[in-house]
């Protein structure tokens, strides 16, 4: 499934001035930094793993919201946590395609297909970061994380948490929405019931736990009479 791009340009401009002259410094407003350079290079290997299932979007959607858990965790390793959402799902990949979505689908499921997932994830995550140079002490954590992301009820480290929270908190984005409506042929209220019910109890911190409520309360909206009448 592709969908649409968010639009980068304004259609109208309602006050009828131009006021970009008078906008902040990116630099000092939190949240607008985007991919670093290191991790765009990790990106670039990846994303050719990554057009299964809409795991690009998901990525990219993930890897902000990494940024953003390690923003406020600041003894985490970004240089393990944001790598690894990159990685994390490039396995399915290597999963035949007509059978990813059998493996977390509602009413069953495939823990075979997800346990091959993170392994092949883990073997491509392997080879992208020797051939980028990474340290093989981060490396090794990188790849461990990967192999066990969704599988692995426990997280072996506040890295570890990240990445899964990270992960799980995309599915509540309005992206996120859509694509699991469209994989499963369900409304927008059934598709945040389901996401909510996998999401909420599932969660490893505080901060994401937060980030997931005020998600939800914007997917509850988008399912409201009083929204949907505003076309």
């Amino acid at each position: 499934m592709t969908m649409a791009p968010p639009r980068q340009e304004p259609t109208a401009d309602q006050l009828g001035e131009d006021v970009t002259g008078f906008l902040p410094d990116p630099a000092g407003v939190p949240g607008t930094a985007g991919f670093r350079p290191e991790d765009d290079a990790v990106w670039r290997l990846a994303v050719d793993h990554l057009h299964v299932r809409s795991n690009d979007g998901h990525t990219a959607y993930s890897y902000g919201l990494a940024a953003a858990l390690c923003d406020l965790h600041p003894e985490a390793d970004r240089d393990v946590v944001l790598p690894a959402t990159i990685l994390h799902d490039t396995g399915w990949s290597r999963v035949p395609e007509d059978e990813v979505l059998d493996a977390i689908r509602p009413g069953g499921g495939r823990p075979d297909l997800v346990l091959r997932h993170e392994k092949e994830g883990a073997a491509i995550a392997a080879e992208i970061l020797h051939r980028l140079g990474h340290g093989p002490v981060r490396a090794a954590e990188i790849v461990e994380i990967v192999d066990g992301h969704d599988s692995r009820r426990t997280a072996l480290s506040l890295n570890d948490s990240l990445v899964k929270d990270a992960d799980k908190l995309w599915r509540l984005t309005p992206h996120g929405v859509d694509t699991v409506m469209d994989w499963f042929g369900l409304t927008r209220e059934q598709a945040h019931t389901l996401i909510g019910s996998r999401v909420h109890d599932h969660l490893f911190t505080d901060i994401a736990r937060a980030m997931a409520r005020a998600l939800a309360a914007v997917a509850t909206t988008d399912s409201t009479p009083r929204r949907t009448a505003l076309g």
